[in-house]
């Protein structure tokens, strides 16, 4: 059974700071991407903050089985109907695995019901 991977990231980081372009030129999501792809068992698409409806269309989430969300800086940048689109499709059973300060991203609060601060 293929697991269809979404890895999801701001790719702001990846813009504005020299160093971290300098080891991800790719940007994280990719890097994360990559690694994942290893693994013969997961389909893996990236998506990212700067694309349209930030990569989170119904289609795409539809099409998703596991959700890997990568933010840091622009946690307010999320549109809030995207954020709802997700937890919708979390609460329908899509797996979702938030990394890094994640825990102060709009789409980690609105699962936890809580402001996580």
């Amino acid at each position: 059974m293929t697991i269809r991977t979404l890895v999801w990231g701001e790719n702001v980081h990846e813009q504005v700071n020299k160093t971290v372009a300098e080891i991800y030129p790719e940007g994280m999501h990719n890097q994360i991407a990559k690694l994942l792809k290893s693994d013969g068992n997961i389909a893996v698409k990236t998506a990212t903050l700067q694309e349209p409806e930030h990569g989170l269309t119904d289609k795409v989430l539809d099409e998703t089985d596991v959700l890997i969300w990568w933010g840091h800086r622009a946690h307010g940048d999320v549109a809030d109907d995207v954020v709802e689109r997700v937890a919708k499709r979390v609460w329908e059973g899509m797996g979702i695995i938030v990394l890094h300060s994640g825990h102060f991203s709009k789409i980690f609060k609105r699962l936890m019901g809580s402001p996580c601060a």
